[in-house]
């Protein structure tokens, strides 16, 4: 069990290691500043920033207000 331990967090270190030297050849190929955020997306996030749902939306709404039978 304790050799287990042990090659599992020699591991996790050797991981840790290899990102950290390839972050820091990262940040010098890009001149030391930080890589700019991403872009917001462009499309509707939820279902209420869709203008097309709202529309239909609406569409049914009326629809059920004029025709309260269906």
């Amino acid at each position: 069990m304790g050799k287990a331990v042990l090659i599992v967090a020699l591991f996790a270190l050797l991981v840790y290691a290899v990102l950290v030297l390839l972050e820091r050849r990262r940040s010098r190929r890009h001149g030391g500043r930080p890589a700019p955020p991403a872009a917001p997306p462009r499309r509707p996030v939820a279902p209420d920033d869709d203008p097309d749902f709202l529309r239909d939306l609406e569409r049914k709404r009326r629809q059920q207000r004029d025709n309260p039978d269906s």
